[in-house]
């Protein structure tokens, strides 16, 4: 039975951790929502199990709900780490999903909460966030659609979510050492801080603090984008050797060979850097792009996804030789602004957002029935909803994650449903640089040529 448990409040944040684990030797899967559990016999192979509870958007209330009937089924698993997996740029109910957790797991467990991801340079110094050196308010998450984040000291804005005291451990003590890091812990801990925050700048910090927490044999709730969770497993001698990871090892970078497979790209993120990845993929005519119009989608998917279909297969048709089709409804034209689009049409707020990425969900879930497994590469999807969306229409439950092309772009299969072993690559839109996505359609076709058996 699993050993680790996880809960992320998205898709994307549950394949990171769940990567992350796996390339450790943690023999990793991710479960939608609170689904899954009634068959516990095909969860007793994974060593660790990632729940993705789809909270970041609902409020403290309804996401503290969805947290808590997580943590409930993890411990009936009977899992000896607990961790709450966080985006790494912070967005959503974080401070209100930890209480959820401390509140399951009972008094003799303190949060111990790193927001730091070294490798996707996402780091805190002083208990300010820093992306890629840029104040976290200073980036594009500061206007996210759905969950932006206008603060900026990361211990004021998990205090302003959260009912337990919050405390800090700057990098001072982690720099100075375990013995210094070993008594900050203890005296942030006898101060009645039930969250205690610590800053890492590099994977040596965050190494410092695992063999740290592991001396200490407190019951800690991990808090952190992936990299502390990893840390945990390695310390307390939970990885295990995986089937897949040899095979990993020698994954090789060379040209695909001719197929006639194509790879299916749903992007619904729709940031500037998502943009100019797409822009460098379709720089190669093999690899096709359709735009379809997202108020279309909005107020009338009904006729708008079927008219969707006939321009995609058309495209596929005339292109024999495609490597990719790149459906996508907000890197083409002036961007719409979802907030206005709702109160223009009276919806609730967020509702234009979820329109749009059922409908791409129902696309590319039509597209791949109709074209047949055999004829798929793979799936690239960038954008947890729009993932979530693609797999709930598929009748997938459960992902095994495998590896990642870079961090925080993971890669895995599907467990169950029609389309079983199926790969996929999933990515969050903030991350990777402008030839990422031609990496990631390379990779899914050497992953669709070797068939690994897992």
């Amino acid at each position: 039975m699993p050993l680790i448990g996880a809960i992320a409040d998205d898709l994307t944040g549950a394949t990171t951790v769940g990567v992350l684990l796996s390339r450790s030797g943690v023999k990793t899967a991710a479960i939608f929502g609170n689904t899954g559990f009634e068959n516990r016999d095909s969860l007793s192979k994974y060593d660790g199990l990632i729940i993705s509870s789809d909270s970041r958007a609902l409020s403290k209330e309804f996401a503290y709900k969805e947290v808590q009937k997580a943590t409930k089924n993890l411990k009936a698993l009977g899992i000896a780490q607990f961790s709450k997996r966080t985006d790494t740029t912070l967005r959503g109910q974080i401070g209100s999903e930890i209480d959820a957790m401390l509140d399951e797991l009972g008094e003799e467990y303190v949060a111990i909460m790193v927001p730091a991801m070294p490798k996707s340079r996402r780091i805190m110094v002083g208990g300010f966030s820093l992306i890629e050196g840029v104040p976290l308010i200073k980036t594009q998450v500061f206007n996210d659609v759905k969950t932006p984040v206008r603060e900026n000291y990361i211990p004021k804005l998990i205090a302003q979510q959260s009912k337990n005291k919050v405390g800090l451990i700057t990098i001072e003590s982690v720099l100075a050492g375990e013995d210094s890091l070993k008594k900050a812990l203890v005296e942030a801990r006898a101060d009645n801080n039930r969250i205690i925050l610590i800053d890492a700048i590099t994977d040596e910090d965050i190494d410092v603090i695992s063999k740290v927490l592991v001396e200490l044999q407190w019951n800690v709730l991990s808090v952190d984008p992936g990299a502390l969770t990893e840390k945990l497993a390695l310390y307390r001698k939970i990885d295990k050797k995986s089937k897949f990871e040899k095979a990993v090892e020698n994954i090789t970078k060379n040209t695909n060979k001719e197929t006639d497979k194509i790879v299916i790209i749903a992007a619904g993120s729709a940031t500037e850097v998502t943009k100019k990845q797409m822009e460098s993929l379709c720089t190669d005519t093999k690899n096709r792009r359709i735009h379809i119009d997202a108020i279309q989608l909005i107020l009338n998917a009904e006729d708008a996804v079927p008219d969707a279909l006939v321009k995609i297969t058309d495209e596929i048709q005339k292109h024999p030789d495609m490597k990719s089709i790149l459906i996508e409804t907000a890197l083409e034209g002036e961007r719409i602004n979802l907030d206005l689009t709702d109160k223009k049409y009276n919806f609730k707020s967020g509702e234009s957002s979820d329109r749009i990425n059922k409908a791409l969900g129902e696309i590319v879930a039509k597209l791949i029935q109709a074209l047949g497994k055999e004829k798929i590469a793979g799936l690239y999807m960038t954008g947890g909803d729009t993932m979530a969306n693609v797999c709930s229409r598929l009748d997938v439950n459960c992902i095994e994650l495998i590896d990642y092309v870079i961090p925080q772009t993971d890669i895995g299969r599907f467990v169950d449903g029609e389309y079983k072993d199926m790969f996929f690559i999933c990515k969050g839109g903030m991350t990777g640089n402008d030839d990422i996505v031609c990496e990631i359609v390379d990779r899914l076709f050497n992953e669709s040529q070797r068939g690994i058996e897992l």
